[in-house]
């Protein structure tokens, strides 16, 4: 009979331990997927993108730029954690066959310009020295928060630069230029100061890899989209428009981009293999010795997108409670505001609806031609009664 036995109780030992086994491996995984959640160790991104060129011939450059901005939005980062700097505003230029668009791809599908673009800094206030004053921090107590980076040692920064560069030197304007040395002590003061804790750093330039030779800085990746010696060339010219839309390495990133979503494992290191020499006809180029993690476990969205801050909680929360106390209180605030002196008319409407409102009817003032009409009336009428020979007795 305990012979007979054996066999059963063996039977539910063994089960019991596989049991065991598969919640220990649920569990390992739980862990993984936790450490993955939380192993970059940032709580924020910023975003800094940079166009350096002027004039219509360098379109490109300004829709290379726009592009990685649409990106980054898609991707979760809002406006408010982007600094926009365009050295030109291609939009609006006289040569722009369509007003108010900027185009990156030859079939005209894609206006990258958007109806929701906001540049922070624009024309001739794209200088070396607004673009080390951002990185740093070292801005007028008097500039907007819009202008700022305002970001701290839980921050994850992608710097993107496009222009006409050489060998350690990017160009602004065609008036001026940053050289590596100053770029890489910018980076160190951020450092020192605690204003990034990864930063993304890449440039579609000529000899372009020659702009992260001097960095020294930990927590730094650096690409860039041709070697020293190469030129970054063009990509897509349109005859409608004259000019080549956009840079060749930025094309190839961008249409990688769009593949990705905000939830996406894709890896920083599948970002180094988008432009071979095959199609940039330049050879990009990257740095990795400065950051601490291997490429392979960083994911795009380290840099391209948000962090999304959750809490993860057991407990029921009743929501009907929350949204009676918030209509009670926004009930109270419309009761205030009635209140209050009356608001300026910029400021009664949303900006949509002033839009369409009548213009508010102005005092009336005679019209200029008037004026002019009516003293001809008089002269004449004084040279018909009394003649030529009066006008002595007037001057």
């Amino acid at each position: 009979m305990a012979a007979a036995c054996f066999p059963g109780r063996l039977a539910a030992a063994l089960a019991a331990l596989l049991l065991l086994s598969f919640g220990r491996l649920a569990a390992s995984q739980l862990e993984d997927q936790a450490e993955q959640f939380f192993r970059s160790g940032h709580t924020n991104n910023w975003a800094v993108l940079v166009c350096t060129s002027r004039f219509w011939f360098n379109y490109r450059h300004v829709a290379n730029t726009l592009s990685v901005y649409r990106s980054v939005k898609r991707l979760g980062i809002p406006d408010s954690h982007i600094v926009l700097m365009l050295a030109d505003d291609m939009a609006c230029n006289p040569r722009n066959p369509k007003p108010a668009t900027v185009f990156s791809h030859k079939n005209m599908e894609l206006n990258v310009y958007g109806d929701d673009v906001e540049v922070d800094y624009r024309s001739y206030e794209v200088t070396v020295e607004n673009f080390l004053r951002v990185l740093t921090g070292r801005i007028p107590s008097s500039t907007p928060r819009s202008k700022r980076l305002l970001s701290d040692d839980r921050s994850n920064i992608l710097i993107y630069m496009t222009g006409h560069g050489g060998n350690g030197f990017l160009k602004f304007q065609d008036s001026e230029e940053i050289t590596n040395i100053e770029l890489a002590d910018a980076f160190e003061q951020m450092w020192q100061k605690r204003r990034y804790n990864e930063l993304l750093f890449i440039i579609d330039t000529c000899q372009g890899a020659s702009m992260y030779e001097r960095f020294y800085s930990p927590n730094i990746m650096a690409l860039a989209s041709s070697q020293v010696g190469e030129d970054s060339l063009s990509h897509q010219p349109d005859p409608a428009i004259g000019v080549h839309l956009m840079d060749r390495y930025t094309f190839y990133v961008l249409e990688f981009l769009e593949e990705i979503n905000p939830a996406s494992e894709t890896s920083m290191y599948d970002l180094f293999q988008v432009c071979p020499k095959s199609l940039c006809v330049s050879t990009p180029g990257h740095r990795t010795d400065l950051f601490q993690r291997d490429p392979k476990n960083v994911l795009i969205t380290d840099f391209f997108g948000s962090v999304r801050k959750v809490e993860i909680t057991t407990e029921t929360i009743s929501l009907q409670h929350d949204s009676e106390i918030m209509e009670s209180s926004y009930t109270e605030d419309r009761m205030d505001e009635d209140l209050m002196e009356p608001l300026k008319y910029a400021e009664q409407l949303p900006v949509a609806e002033i839009i369409h409102q009548k213009p508010k009817l102005k005092d009336w003032h005679p019209p200029g031609g008037f004026i002019l009409g009516l003293w001809a009336l008089i002269i004449m009428v004084f040279f018909k009664t009394y003649g030529i020979k009066h006008m002595k007795f007037i001057f």
